[in-house]
């Protein structure tokens, strides 16, 4: 007979409880949660205003984040010393259907010239530079590096439309144009993407708990625990120990939430166990705490240990995500860890209201702790009944998504199909090549030696991907002066002298404008080509720019993908072989997790090229999803696997499997859907990095969740019994057997 349901103030006291209450004075139970109430309260307060002040010191600048190393980052470092100005190009294009009349062409000077003074806008604005088809303009708007970009490169394309004349299209394209497309795409990381993701996780614990209160204390946790994560980052980002970026900002929000969440579920799942069998819910919370530490912690620290391999990387863009993401994660522990158990200790049961745990000793005692009714149940009598056959159909159905792997093409992408969407800068980049050098206002960059200024520019010249090549001077009106069979030659009326070049420490800056676009793969070949050449015949000549710039990050990322992924592979076998005292159960939840993550990408790669239509992918997508997929895959198998070992040390290892999947499931599944829900989310900011990222990770952790951690791991495990916990004692326990048939009947 079910007991009556009392209240924890009026509930009769049973003699551990008795124990608790002498061990702790009702002014330390009611002084600790309040304090620690207060506190995350305090840090939250001051953290909630710094969503708005991200931008204040986050950068999407490419450049900052290569590697000293790297050839375009020492070519924009020796760029200052060639010219004062650090402003960022933007190109203006005119356009029109027909050739442009005298009239016309008068009236776009006079519209650019309008935009001097204008705030944002350098004094330099060059002349508008007629076509060869006499049908379109071009003219180079340099914008201050200090100025809010987005804002800039909007008002210069209202200004210009509303001056230009009738028939007469005005673009604002180059690395200006490219830089306010970006920032429009963060534009909604702190409202849309923190909405979505809150209101996601939400939806989801309405449905799992069917209680108000119970979601409102879970996603309150999240919340808070990001909003000192927050904190903590920027300061240290304002320091400059670390760099922050829209992109790094995003997976921090969505990784926080999903984190944070996943850790309060599993304390949530045990404290309603301990209500059931304690009057007292400081009893029932302490044993929540101590049943839950483990695994949150193991977790946590393994996610952790695996973001920090990104500090191996040579890009800043990912060692810097390591450190970010991980203070992150920290604080996504703590939360969970103080301030749930704090907050579901001032509301004990009435936290699960309507659906209360009741106080029931004598039927949890008959259950041994296990559920007798659910589907998880029946997962669990089935896997009992036929092991080898659930494991090897999953594995095989698994292994045949793998091969789709193979068709995802992570070479990298042009800058103009980062963001998703219209394009305004994509748009007067098309405009832009079809009546000028497709590089034009993107050049290579090349520091040369003074002496062999002429012969690098015949041999750039010489080139059939470079259109003209221009030298830096300081003596030429425009900055820079042209080199052609004749040598340098002025920019002005015949006879005009010819300026020299800006020579500093020896050497001298070539812009070399290319024919095809600064982001396609043809100029990628010609700045390849063109870096091999003045290597083998100028040692020491560096090239940069933009298309130099993309051509080193994604060699790093393949760099970084190559080093990193083994490496976090061993970090968690390690961290996994010290939890579950094993090194067989380790190396196969290793390998069922990497299986998971190659079907996810294989999956992914089918979406992306038959249904999406991507251009392709950054060569650090596939290692952003091995990170986030198999750490955080791996906490799932963490959260079972602690639980079937506690559960196999009491009861043998394949009733432990059975005990462990049944009591786990739902927690866990409901855990795999948030997780899912909050990276799905990533797909609201329309940038391609991010759309990919939410598509491999929210795909990769349902399959785990439902696939590989329901039937694969539970059927391997069951079929290959107590050696599973190989060379521990617990693999050598002779009762195993017996109590395997034991569950076998059980389970019937």
């Amino acid at each position: 007979m079910r007991e009556k349901n009392f209240d924890d103030v009026e509930a009769l006291p049973t003699r551990e409880s008795l124990h608790k209450r002498r061990g702790s004075p009702r002014w330390l139970r009611i002084a600790i949660p309040a304090l620690l109430i207060l506190v995350w309260l305090a840090a939250a307060s001051v953290g909630g205003p710094y969503f708005g002040k991200v931008d204040e010191v986050s950068s999407n600048d490419q450049t900052s984040y290569l590697p000293s190393s790297a050839d375009a980052t020492k070519v924009q470092k020796l760029r200052e010393d060639f010219s004062d100005s650090d402003a960022i190009p933007a190109i203006v294009v005119f356009s029109s259907d027909d050739e442009l009349s005298d009239e016309k062409i008068d009236a776009a000077t006079d519209a650019l010239e309008s935009l001097a003074g204008a705030s944002g806008v350098a004094s330099d604005i060059s002349p508008p530079i007629p076509s060869d088809d006499g049908r379109a303009l071009q003219s180079f708007v340099p914008i201050d590096a200090d100025a809010d970009v987005g804002d800039v490169v909007s008002s210069i394309g209202d200004t210009l439309r509303a001056a230009a004349p009738d028939g007469i299209a005005v673009h604002v394209t180059g690395p200006a144009g490219f830089s306010a497309d970006l920032v429009a795409a963060f534009a909604g990381i702190d409202g849309l993407l923190l909405g979505v993701a809150l209101l996601a996780v939400f939806i989801i614990l309405i449905l799992v708990y069917r209680s108000f209160l119970l979601p409102i204390a879970v996603l309150s946790t999240s919340l808070f625990a990001l909003c000192v994560a927050l904190l903590t980052v920027w300061w240290l980002a304002k320091a400059e120990v670390l760099l922050l970026s829209g992109q790094t900002q995003g997976i921090l929000f969505i990784l926080v939430i999903g984190a944070a969440t996943d850790y309060s579920l599993l304390y949530v799942s045990r404290y309603r166990e301990e209500l059931r069998v304690n009057t007292d819910k400081w009893a029932a919370s302490m044993r929540a705490i101590r049943g839950s530490f483990e695994p949150i912690i193991a977790s946590g620290g393994t996610v952790i240990a695996g973001l920090l391999c990104l500090l191996l990387s040579d890009l800043k863009s990912n060692s810097t995500l390591g450190p970010v993401a991980s203070i992150g994660i920290v604080f996504a522990m703590l939360s969970a860890l103080t301030l749930l158990p704090a907050v579901l200790f001032v509301f004990g049961r009435a936290a699960f209201w309507p659906r209360r745990p009741h106080y029931e000793p004598d039927v949890v005692a008959d259950e041994h702790g296990m559920p007798s009714t659910g589907i998880w149940v029946k997962v669990a009598r089935t896997i009992a009944r036929r092991p080898r056959t659930i494991w090897a159909v999953t594995a095989l159905v698994l292994l045949a998504g793998v091969v789709g792997a193979t068709q995802l093409n992570a070479v990298g992408v042009p800058q103009s199909d980062l963001v998703l969407g219209d394009s305004e800068a994509r748009d007067g980049q098309a405009v832009l090549g079809e009546h000028f050098p497709g590089g034009s206002g993107s050049p290579a960059v090349v520091i040369v030696d003074e002496d062999a200024l002429l012969d690098a520019a015949d041999l750039l010249r010489k080139h059939d991907g470079v259109d003209n090549v221009t030298v830096i001077s300081a003596d030429s009106p425009s900055g820079s002066a042209t080199i052609t069979d004749d040598g340098i030659t002025a920019f002005g009326p015949p006879g005009t002298p010819a300026p020299d070049p800006t020579v500093v420490d020896g050497d001298v800056m070539l812009q070399a404008t290319l024919s095809d676009a600064a982001d396609s793969d043809a100029a990628a070949a010609t700045v390849r080509d063109v870096r091999t050449e003045l290597a083998d015949t100028f040692p020491g000549t560096l090239v940069g720019g933009v298309t130099a710039t993309a051509i080193d990050t994604n060699d790093a990322s393949i760099h970084d993908r190559n080093l990193i992924i083994p490496v976090i592979l061993v970090v968690i076998m390690v961290i996994l072989m010290l939890l579950l005292r094993s090194i067989l159960a380790p190396l196969l939840l290793v390998l069922t997790t990497v299986l998971s993550f190659g079907t996810a990408l294989g999956v992914a790669a089918l979406a992306f090229n038959g249904i999406f239509a991507f251009p392709g992918a950054d060569p650090a997508v596939p290692l952003y999803g091995f990170v986030f997929l198999v750490a955080l895959g791996i906490d799932y198998n963490i959260f079972l696997m602690t639980r079937v070992r506690e559960e196999s040390l009491k009861h043998g290892t394949r009733d432990g499997i059975v005990r462990g999947l049944a009591i786990t499931g739902g927690v866990i599944t409901s855990a795999g859907l948030v997780l899912a829900a909050t990276f799905a989310a990533l797909s609201v900011i329309p940038v391609l990095f991010l759309v990919q990222i939410a598509f491999i990770v929210a795909f990769g952790v349902l399959l785990d969740t439902f696939i590989v951690r329901s039937l694969l791991v539970p059927a391997l495990s069951y079929d290959i019994g107590r050696a599973i916990w190989w060379p521990s004692k617990l693999s050598r326990r002779g009762r195993d057997a017996q109590l395997g048939e034991g569950a076998h009947k059980h389970v019937r």
